[in-house]
């Protein structure tokens, strides 16, 4: 029978298309295989080349990646080699230096694949070091015929280094190896790095290191030589090395790139090979699966044909019902909707899609919560939905509900619910009918609203906005900032209004306008005071308050205030005087200073003639008078002299103190300058009778640093010290105050060592909360400094590279501070000094 009906559709294909001509429907069916056909055979080779162009990319981006690794492990390698140059210049005169750049070679060889031997070589190429020194690795070169060769390579590249003074490398070396050699492979293709050790200017060695080009390929990962075969090349396509002798599929891709090893290095090329799988199963399977589905689709179709005429029949009937029904209940303005078992909405009329703005078809098969709720509400209108479904009685109250139309439009309904019966006596489902409540609830939510977007906008401020009682002292209303600051009671406003509106007066005015006539005067009313700046001191906080009389919901009568933080704006307001004040010291102090200079130039000139006055008048006298006159007038006249002379020294030193100029820096013995700053401070100490003492270790080794600079920090920390010790002992007592002592000396215990200068006085010491912050800009303890000296000692020191710092002194019982040390360290040799060396 089937042979049959099959024979009949292939002899009459003109009868089988009149028959399906009036299921439309099955035209689309027909058209969607041949689309499905043509889209699958189009995408099928869309991924075959898509597949290709991957892996072609996956191909260039590791053939980059291995680039990238090579030229970055030769970088590595240069960077080695000129540190271990470094270390040999260094090492003329140390052996522990030379015995670190051999190690580092030995090291350097051991850890790196494509390195043979390293060799170090003097000026006139004479070997002095090889690295490994009986390795076989580094030996087996040297055991056969190729030794010529690989000599000749070396000269060569050592002759390109010396005329160019940069790192050279030798042509490829092909060696005749031995198949015996277990090395032989590895070893097959050598070539030399030469890197030039230069030494003020001149050419004073060569460290030469031998490559394998096989091991420039171990440089490569072992996955990335699992999947891809790698060959380093020369111009000619001679082949240097390979990863893998395993042979390539004719459908394999390649690629190719130029590497770049050093600046005067041999042309040298790296390739990629892939291998690709020789079949792709899945691809064929995917085709067969395609054809498949299209010959049963076909099958299923000619099916579905034979059941739709009975199908038309039935839909017919159906039509007539469903018109009858849809015209009953589109007459009615309620809505209606029916639910199946799982909640899901299998019917919708009219009346309902007009209620939400959603069609039938977008609505029908929705689950809850349904996109009509709004979503604010879903939760509530969900546990509605539940409880009225389980309950058995049927509420003819209804269930207060709300529906979101598609335009936003919010609308209140009330729902009634009833389930639907089957012919056989099984629910099904329910019925639930829906009327409009919306307008009744409109100007209850509107008012609502109102009120809702007044407090948020109160809510929001960053102000205290409170509103009190005056006739019960009750807090009204407190918007957020008033409660986080002040709580919830009226405290905080009465505070706030100041001593001139206490709650005696508020009272007072309260009932003079209860005995007048009835109703508030409206000049009284909304009449804002001018603002004022309050302080509350428990809290350390300013406000701006502003307060005005209203009246209450309730016709009482209410005073609102409203009051700013304006704490940051004061403390931004004091910080600014301070500083202006500091700018004015500042300005003082320059003006002194140049005021200063002006003075010690003028006094310089009278000193020097007195001087000069009193050594003429020593000379002319010698011998011209009676020997006992003359025992008594000539060594006054020498100490006049001396005295003058040492008031100019005194005043020029201060002249150069105060004449700042640009910093300038120069080697010098820090004990010039230790006894500068102790003339300089010495008058003041002497004034406050206390004294100085030096300790300066002998011979200690000139400084580059700028004296000025030095000498302005020494002075400082010296009038520091002077004054912690006039404050601990008063003055009848000061003869027997221990002296202020300065000690310099080479402190070894750092690598390498640094010149160190300590101050040392016997004064209070310094509490640990001001240790911590003394060196901080604009901390001081005094009340008339400017907090900037210890400051710019600090970034004086630093500016040298040194270090400052000060630690207190306990007595013997640690249990009181006896005094503090200022401790400096400079560095022998500047870093700018370094660098010009080298």
């Amino acid at each position: 029978m089937k042979f049959s009906a099959l024979s009949s559709l292939l002899l009459s294909p003109f009868k089988w298309l009149r028959k399906i001509r009036g299921f439309r429907l099955v035209y689309t069916p027909l058209l969607a295989i041949v689309l499905f056909t043509s889209v699958m055979g189009v995408i099928l080779g869309t991924l075959h080349l898509q597949e290709k162009t991957q892996q072609e990319s996956a191909l260039f981006r590791e053939l980059s990646f291995a680039k990238q690794r090579i030229q970055l492990r030769f970088v590595n390698n240069f960077d080695a080699l000129t540190t271990i140059n470094r270390e040999i210049v260094a090492s003329e005169e140390q052996v522990k230096l030379k015995q670190i750049a051999y190690e580092q070679a030995n090291d350097l060889v051991f850890n790196n694949h494509e390195f043979i031997k390293i060799i170090a070589l003097n000026e006139k190429s004479q070997v002095q070091w090889t690295a490994p020194p009986h390795d076989p690795k580094a030996d087996s070169p040297r055991k056969n015929p190729n030794e010529q060769l690989i000599n000749v390579g070396l000269a060569g590249a050592i002759e390109l280094s010396r005329t160019t003074s940069r790192a050279a490398f030798s042509p490829f070396i092909s060696l005749n190896t031995s198949e015996d050699d277990p090395l032989a492979n590895e070893r097959k293709v050598v070539f030399w790095q030469v890197v030039p050790n230069i030494a003020g200017g001149e050419i004073v060695g060569y460290l030469a290191a031998l490559y394998t080009a096989q091991g420039v390929l171990e440089v490569i990962p072992a996955e990335l030589k699992a999947h891809y075969r790698f060959t380093l090349l020369t111009d000619n396509e001679k082949v240097l090395a390979i990863s893998s002798d395993r042979g390539m599929p004719k459908r394999a891709f390649s690629n190719q790139t130029s590497l770049d090893i050093g600046v005067l290095s041999p042309n040298l090329t790296l390739q990629i090979d892939t291998y690709p799988p020789p079949t792709n199963l899945t691809f064929r399977m995917l085709i067969g699966v395609v054809i498949g589905l299209c010959a049963f689709v076909v099958w299923s179709l000619w099916s579905v044909l034979r059941q739709m005429q009975v199908r038309q029949e039935a839909e017919a009937n159906l039509r007539t019902e469903t018109s009858f029904r849809n015209a009953m209940e589109n007459s009615t303005p309620i809505g209606i909707r029916a639910h199946d078992m799982q909640k899901r909405i299998t019917y919708v009329n009219r009346a309902f899609c007009d209620m939400t703005g959603w069609s039938p078809k977008e609505l029908i098969g929705l689950s809850p919560p349904f996109p009509f709720w709004p979503d604010d509400r879903r939760e509530e209108l969900g546990e509605k939905m539940n409880r009225a479904l389980k309950s058995e009685i049927v509420s003819k109250a209804g269930i207060e509900g709300a529906i979101l139309r598609r335009d936003g439009t919010l609308i209140q309904t009330r729902t009634f619910i009833a389930p639907l019966i089957d012919e056989k006596g099984r629910q099904t489902g329910w019925v639930t009918s829906l009327i409009d409540i919306s307008e009744p609830k409109k100007i209850r939510e509107e008012l609502a609203a109102s009120q809702e977007r007044f407090i948020t906008v109160l809510e929001g401020l960053d102000a205290a906005v409170s509103v009190v009682d005056l006739e019960t002292d009750e807090l009204l209303f407190a918007n957020r900032f008033y409660r986080e600051n002040f709580g919830n009671d009226s405290k905080g406003h009465f505070r706030l209004a100041g001593d001139s509106n206490n709650i005696e007066t508020l009272h007072d005015i309260a009932e003079d306008l209860h005995e007048s006539p009835p109703g508030i005067p409206t000049s009284f009313l909304y009449q804002e005071s001018e603002s004022e700046e309050i302080q509350l001191d428990d809290i350390n906080q300013w406000y701006e308050v502003r307060r005005r009389f209203i009246p209450w919901v309730d016709g009482h009568l209410a005073q609102l205030l409203i009051a700013t933080d304006i704490t940051m704006r004061k403390e931004a307001d004091e910080l600014a005087r301070q500083q202006e004040e500091r700018m004015q010291f500042t300005s003082r102090l320059t003006t002194m200073g140049e005021m200063a200079s002006s003075l010690a130039h003028e006094l310089n000139q009278p000193l020097s003639a007195i001087s000069n006055y009193c050594m003429g008048v020593a000379k002319r006298l010698d011998g011209h008078i009676d020997p006992a006159l003359n025992k008594e007038i000539l060594p006054a006249l020498e100490k006049a002299s001396e005295q003058a002379h040492r008031a100019a020294t005194i005043i020029q030193r201060i002249r150069g103190f105060v004449k700042r100029s640009e910093p300038q820096r120069k080697s010098i013995c820090i004990t010039e300058i230790i006894n500068d700053a102790v003339g300089l401070v010495e008058i003041e100490a002497d004034r406050h009778r206390l004294s100085i003492s030096s300790d300066l270790a002998e011979n200690l080794p000139e400084v580059n640093i700028d004296p000025v600079l030095i000498l302005q920090v020494l002075v400082n920390l010296l009038k520091n010290a002077l004054d912690s010790v006039r404050e601990a002992y008063p003055l009848s007592s000061r003869w027997s105050a221990p002296p202020v002592k300065i000690s310099a000396d080479l402190d070894t215990s750092t690598f390498p060592a640094m010149l160190r200068i300590r101050l040392r006085d016997a004064g209070g010491g310094i509490p640990d909360t001001v240790i911590e912050r003394m060196f901080e800009p604009f901390f001081s303890t005094k009340s008339d400094g400017m907090g900037m000296g210890l400051n710019i000692c600090r970034s004086v020191i630093e500016s040298h590279h040194g270090r400052l710092w000060a630690s207190n002194i306990m007595d013997a019982e640690q249990t009181k501070l006896t005094g503090c040390t200022f401790t400096i360290l400079l560095p022998l040799e500047s870093p700018d000094s370094k660098e010009q060396v080298e």
